[in-house]
């Protein structure tokens, strides 16, 4: 790991291109559809990607817009996990081939489909970015610049064709071919409609409907461009200077390629500097997949922020560098953190990992890993599986208030700046949200409000649950070190079958059942006088 900053050798890259387009204002971009899900793996290419980028060019006196464009003219396919999403599937059929805009809503909680799912993305930008981020829509644009746009396509139909045709293979479109889509005024179907003519007095395209056999006229705004040329128009009519990309768009001689030589031989300016970027996997008890927003597999920023700060999300995109495969684990969020604040300690400079570059590197990702600034200091640090497990033995009512008396007790928290108390009182709401939803069986428990004890005199292991409990009833402090070691002493010189067995007793005594949480940290989370009164009792067989 070298200590230059993948962000900041695409940023010096960047600026060296940027400075042959003497602008005083250059243009980032992302396009996104809004076919289904919109999910947090589109958060990494189209948003915090070209948006850190911006960030440094910004500091190094840049001026920068950065927008995000949303692909709503876009034909809804109809696929199953979309047809699902309605309460009646097959009557849902209908809107097959309709642009996504024009799709309803299949909750019925607002104006239609993209707005519904682009509600738990788009006013969520906001936490994960520094909130400069302009959106638009394909459907905008058309209403608009790219009206312009469409009709020089139509006059230099036959150019775009030899160029088009270069990248179809064997499917080439015929000579006399209007790359515009029109949407059937009789079907509302935008994909199976073929533009025959265009008149250039009343400014409408004629077409016919392969679907109804409906022959209608539509006016520019009623319909789209080939995809291919429309990513051309959003280039020119935004004046896109930097644009990342998915990895199915890098290919060689791929449909990037075709939208650069569309740009420079047909329509005459420079298409955006870009990069590439891998897809983000989701793993969910075992189970992974690619994130994909029509096929509905991904979690939104939304339910991220219910689980984890966007920080975290932010350090796992930026520590990795875009062109390498990232599978986001709901199970391991306690991990994410740890890395997140071994970073935060090297870039205050309470921790190194021994090599300079790595420290660099790593205080780097941090640095950027905050949607505007990081804190002035060191914040307070409690492990999330420590809160995890602590939020399950706390009241609902006022758990924060709670959670605090328990931490300052056990010594993980002393006096709280703004910083930190904010950042706790919001991480005792997402580890409560995530044991809920998330966390592996293995860190589930309850504890009976009761002693187990019709089960004690059974117990194998009395004795030593005794001393166990001697020794923590000597301990000075009443942390997971001290503890764990209390643990060693007591179960000193046995077999590791005759260890799995004691752990067995321990938790029948504590949980009433043989199995949970690591023994330390469970117990660095209970109340001290309730464990050694439970492991007393069990000691007794009673």
């Amino acid at each position: 790991m070298g200590s230059k900053h993948w962000v900041d050798i695409l940023a010096e890259q960047l600026a060296e291109k940027l400075s042959t387009r003497n602008k005083e204002v250059y243009v980032f971009n992302g396009g996104l559809s809004v076919s289904g899900v919109q999910h947090i793996g589109r958060l990494r290419g189209e948003v915090i990607l070209p948006e850190v980028i911006r960030r440094v060019l910004e500091s190094r006196g840049y001026k920068i817009k950065q927008l995000l464009t949303l692909y709503t003219q876009d034909a809804w396919k109809g696929k199953k996990p979309q047809l699902q999403a309605f309460d009646n599937p097959e009557e849902a059929r209908k809107y097959a081939g309709w642009p996504l805009v024009n799709v309803p809503d299949p909750k019925g909680c607002h104006d239609n489909w993209v707005d519904h799912y682009w509600s738990d993305f788009g006013p969520y930008l906001k936490e994960f970015t520094d909130g400069k981020i302009e959106v638009v829509t394909t459907t905008e644009l058309y209403r608009g610049p790219m009206k312009q746009f469409v009709i020089e396509t139509i006059r230099k139909k036959d150019k775009v064709r030899e160029v088009v045709n270069k990248y179809r293979g064997r499917n080439k479109y015929p000579e006399g071919w209007i790359p515009f889509e029109p949407i059937c005024s009789k079907c509302g179907r935008i994909d199976k409609t073929v533009a025959l003519s265009y008149d250039e007095n009343d400014g409408t395209v004629e077409y016919r409907c392969k679907f109804c056999g409906n022959h209608g006229r539509a006016r520019l705004e009623e319909g789209k461009l080939n995809w291919r040329i429309e990513w051309t128009g959003i280039w020119k009519v935004l004046g896109v200077d930097f644009e990342p990309y998915g990895k199915d768009h890098a290919t060689p001689g791929g449909s990037r390629d075709s939208c650069k030589e569309l740009a420079t031989a047909v329509y005459g300016f420079e298409p955006p500097e870009g990069e590439w970027y891998e897809w983000v996997s989701l793993r969910i008890g075992g189970r992974e997949a690619d994130m994909t927003s029509s096929g509905f597999v991904g979690i939104t920023p939304r339910e991220w922020l219910e689980i984890a700060h966007p920080h975290i999300l932010r350090y796992i995109y930026i520590s990795t560098h875009p062109r390498r495969k990232l599978v986001i684990d709901l199970q391991e969020i306690p991990r994410y953190y740890n890395e997140y604040y071994r970073a935060e300690r090297i870039y205050f400079k309470a921790e190194t990992t021994g090599d300079k570059e790595e420290d660099e590197y790593l205080a780097r990702s941090y640095e950027l890993s905050h949607p505007k600034n990081p804190p002035a200091k060191l914040p307070a640090q409690v492990p999330y599986t420590h809160i995890a497990l602590m939020v399950q033995n706390l009241p609902r009512e006022n758990m924060f208030d709670h959670a605090i008396k328990r931490l300052r007790k056990t010594g993980h928290v002393g006096e709280l700046d703004d910083y930190s108390r904010k950042w706790l009182e919001e991480l005792v709401v997402k580890a409560y949200n995530w044991v809920e939803k998330y966390a592996p069986e293995h860190l589930k428990f309850k504890v009976p409000e009761e002693p187990p004890v019709q089960i004690y005199k059974d117990l194998k292991y009395r004795r030593e649950l005794g001393l166990l409990a001697e020794k923590l009833a000597n301990l000075d402090s009443w942390d997971e070190e001290s503890i764990k070691n209390a643990m060693i002493e007591a179960g000193g010189g046995m077999s590791p079958k005759e260890r799995r067995e004691f752990y067995r007793d321990f938790y029948l005594a504590i949980l009433g059942k043989p199995k949970g949480p690591r023994a330390a940290p469970l117990l660095a989370v209970l109340d001290k006088e309730m464990v050694i009164e439970r492991l007393r009792l069990a000691s007794r067989g009673e």
